[in-house]
């Protein structure tokens, strides 16, 4: 039996949020090379905004220059290139004391023909919607998460939790780092969002399935997500990227 032949578009948008004076989040994608890539900065003064642009950037590059060779493993080439992006972040901070510390977390998705790749450092999460069903695909490396996971926490009591933004894994904020991957087989019709927590600390998964409902355009969808993340108290920089398959 033939494999469907899969091509995919893909829209995103980010927005500060009600509270935040500036966008730390980044995002970035290339539908010709089949990569996808979210960002969420952290540090002082500008320093977050500057790990997560940079992570995209590196991400990009140089996985987008790998394709063009024709000859490199999308899932290593993303991999490499996110390892690359840890290094450069990483030592970026230790040249300039200013942005000492600063780091990111990364979701990105990268496909080749039918078959996909998900990796992620960080609590930025990467869903997918098949026949109206939302799955998170990802697993936060956060605190609360692990506490989760051991049966320390409930997970009502890890929303409600103080130290719920302490994130166990970063980008560029040590001098090694390892991703998840995650590998699956997309159908048409799958519809893959990546996210920054800003969209899911407001938003429960539930919440997030129904306005992803409907075959309405990728822009008009991205918007309604954000819209609602706003109004529902936008504490915090919001980001969201949709890729469709078909």
């Amino acid at each position: 039996m033939a494999t469907a032949v899969l091509h995919y578009m893909a829209a995103a948008v980010t927005d500060r949020g009600r509270k935040r004076s500036s966008n730390e989040d980044a995002f970035g994608y290339s539908v010709e090379d089949g990569v996808y890539v979210v960002c969420d900065g952290m540090g002082g003064a500008a320093a977050g905004e500057i790990a997560s642009s940079l992570a995209v950037d590196e991400v990009l590059r140089l996985v987008t220059a790998n394709g063009h060779n024709g000859h490199a493993h999308l899932p290593d080439s993303a991999e490499q290139a996110i390892l690359a992006a840890n290094e450069a972040i990483y030592s970026r901070g230790q040249r300039n004391r200013r942005l000492s510390g600063m780091g990111t977390t990364l979701v990105a998705l990268a496909v080749q023909e039918s078959h996909a790749w998900v990796l992620n450092i960080g609590d930025s999460r990467c869903y997918r919607l098949r026949k109206d069903r939302l799955e998170q695909l990802t697993v936060d490396h956060s605190l609360v998460e692990e506490q989760v996971r051991i049966g320390r926490m409930s997970r009502t009591e890890a929303l409600r939790s103080p130290l719920k933004n302490v994130i166990t894994r970063a980008l560029g904020t040590q001098c090694r780092v390892t991703p998840d991957i995650f590998e699956l087989e997309a159908e048409p019709g799958d519809l893959f969002l990546l996210c920054s927590d800003g969209l899911t600390r407001e938003l429960s998964d539930p919440v997030i399935e129904s306005l992803l409902a409907g075959d309405r355009p990728l822009e008009e969808l991205c918007a309604r997500l954000v819209d609602a993340a706003k109004k529902a108290g936008g504490h915090d920089n919001i980001t969201c990227l949709l890729v469709r398959a078909a």
